[in-house]
């Protein structure tokens, strides 16, 4: 037993069982509604929440776009902003429903940016910055939202779990976000936590930063807002956190069904169930799913077009120390 908690196949193992506890637990609900009555729902949300929700979709991958503008602008290169909204586009898009985006991510980001000649410290500064922005927009924004509007924990973990816990991990996500700002301000290197490397930024960087990761989080909630017509945003904002965390920790890849199962079993009651359903088939569809179908193409299309490989690109990519 020993053995196993200090094995490498500890997280993979425990990602599985969460994945398949959590699609049987959504196949649960989605069994007891026929194919024609999801169908009905999924019409029923109005055409302009749908195209709205799409619109929404388009200025998340504008707003993501930002990362790599600011990583690169951390790093002390110079690239276009056609070259760097390129990588950032294709990177999450696949990342997101492939899952392991520390390795599948940074695999992208190094391919493009040493295509572009910039060198291995560079690539590996952009990659840790981008990750980092994650994690700052999750402990911020997280904290916020937990703390002003936690969401209700679900009837099975509330009887073993603390009934204030969401508001203590939101007062941690605080407390942490002013740690990391202070740290920005006074300090002038990297802080070092075990194996993990984590990049000083300026101040205004830094700043600048959070502004972008609170707008992202904004709109991936408000995406699963508009296909949810009369529910509270904040509800449905806590909601999503929650959901993006667990799939993150699962491993699962897009956290398909993890991210599912979090959201349905935290909105319903009040809302009701066939109306959640519908609108994360939508949701997985428009914002995973439909990105990641462009992505594909698009890269395809980008490989055809620069076939003559460039001097040094199959150099296995710089080791980063600060995994997303």
């Amino acid at each position: 037993m020993r053995r196993l908690l200090n094995s490498r196949l500890l997280p993979p193992l425990l990602g599985l069982v969460i994945f398949v506890l959590c699609a049987w637990a959504f196949y649960q609900e989605l069994r007891r509604y026929s194919l024609q009555e999801v169908q009905r729902s999924i019409a029923a949300i109005p055409t302009p929440n749908m195209l709205g929700a799409i619109a929404l979709v388009l200025c998340s991958y504008i707003v993501l776009t930002g990362y790599d503008t600011l990583a690169v602008r951390f790093a002390r290169c110079r690239l276009s902003y056609r070259r760097t909204a390129l990588a950032a586009g294709l990177t999450y898009a696949i990342s997101r429903s492939a899952g392991v985006s520390a390795l599948s991510g940074s695999a992208i980001r190094y391919r493009f940016y040493r295509r572009w000649g910039l060198p291995n410290l560079a690539i590996a500064q952009i990659i840790a910055f981008c990750t980092l922005s994650f994690w700052v927009g999750l402990f911020a924004v997280g904290g916020m939202v937990l703390t002003l509007r936690p969401p209700l924990l679900p009837a099975g973990l509330s009887t073993v779990l603390p009934a204030n816990l969401p508001q203590t991990a939101g007062l941690l996500g605080i407390a942490a976000t002013l740690a990391y700002f202070l740290w920005s301000a006074l300090s002038s290197k990297g802080l070092t936590l075990g194996r993990w490397v984590v990049p000083r930024l300026p101040l205004s960087l830094a700043v600048a930063q959070l502004g972008l990761t609170a707008l992202d989080w904004a709109l991936a909630a408000a995406i699963l807002h508009r296909l949810l017509p009369g529910a509270p945003y904040i509800l449905v904002f806590s909601a999503l956190l929650l959901a993006q965390v667990a799939g993150v920790f699962s491993s699962v890849p897009g956290g398909l069904g993890v991210f599912e199962t979090v959201v349905l079993l935290t909105l319903s009651p009040p809302l009701p169930k066939d109306q959640l359903l519908a609108a994360l088939l939508v949701y997985r569809a428009i914002y995973f799913l439909l990105p990641l179908a462009l992505a594909l193409i698009t890269l395809l299309l980008y490989e055809l077009r620069h076939r003559k490989p460039n001097a040094g690109e199959m150099e296995p990519p710089p080791e980063v120390r600060y995994g997303e």
